[in-house]
């Protein structure tokens, strides 16, 4: 597993110490990165990402299993504790930026799991903004949910954690199915900020946040010398119009070649 940055947000935030993933965040938002490497990038990023999800979320059961060396040699046997292959995934492609980290999560998932117990949902969600171009909310357009997640995990692959606005409404969209609920409900940020973890684990307590990468470059020098979370008041990383500081300058337009 790779290893963990220490933090005061408490359990339910996981935040990555990766060399690998430093130096690929470090190219996704270079200025001299192209849309055209963009979305390879992306998706490399999120199968890694996935990979830590499976293994920290998912339930292991200790199995024996047999190899196409066991017909020579009875003793040719793997056994060890594995992903428990019955336990149900649920991905939600967020319809900005979320589509491409959300296959991406979808076709790494089934190379471990069985495909009839991994599931691509659709939330079509676009951001509510004022006359000064303030974020005000999440409005949800519309939804391909195919079926209840009663005892799934959910995945919410979401690149940028920058309000935690959309983490947020979609959980709210999956707590309104009903029953019993999913086992775990898991944000996957590529890059996230101190005020979307702040809102997520205050309004969602057990919701687990990853993030790949913490940004908070507005936060005072004092909270930048400190473990995250030390001085929680002093920690910023959204601009005024709610863009991540140092972030990758609108992943959302970047994937799709946005001539805006």
């Amino acid at each position: 597993m790779a290893n963990l940055l220490a933090h005061h947000y408490g359990p339910d935030v996981v935040l990555f110490d990766d060399p690998f993933l430093a130096t690929l965040l470090q190219r996704i938002g270079s200025p001299s990165t192209g849309t055209a490497e963009i979305p390879g990038l992306v998706r490399t990023g999120y199968q890694r990402l996935l990979q830590e999800v499976l293994a920290r979320e998912f339930p292991r059961r200790a199995q024996r299993a047999p190899t196409r060396m066991t017909t020579q040699e009875p003793r040719a046997f793997v056994q060890g504790d594995f992903l428990c292959r019955e336990t149900k995934l649920v991905i939600c492609a967020v319809i900005r930026a979320g589509i491409l980290p959300a296959q991406a999560c979808y076709e790494a998932a089934i190379e471990v799991l069985p495909p009839a117990n991994v599931r691509l949902d659709f939330l079509n969600m676009s951001r509510v903004t004022d006359a000064q171009h303030h974020v005000t909310g999440v409005r949800l357009d519309g939804s391909k949910i195919g079926g209840p997640v009663d005892d799934a995990i959910v995945l919410v692959p979401d690149p940028m954690g920058a309000t935690g606005g959309t983490v947020c409404r979609a959980f709210e969209v999956y707590r309104e199915l009903g029953g019993p609920g999913p086992r775990g409900f898991v944000a996957a940020h590529l890059m996230v900020t101190p005020e979307a973890v702040r809102r997520v684990t205050s309004s969602h307590p057990g919701l687990r946040v990853y993030g790949g990468r913490l940004d908070r470059g507005l936060s005072s020098e004092r909270a930048l010398a400190s473990p995250p979370g030390t001085y929680p008041d002093e920690e910023r990383g959204l601009t005024d119009v709610q863009y991540i500081v140092p972030g990758a300058g609108g992943m959302g337009e970047l994937l799709t070649n946005s001539w805006v």
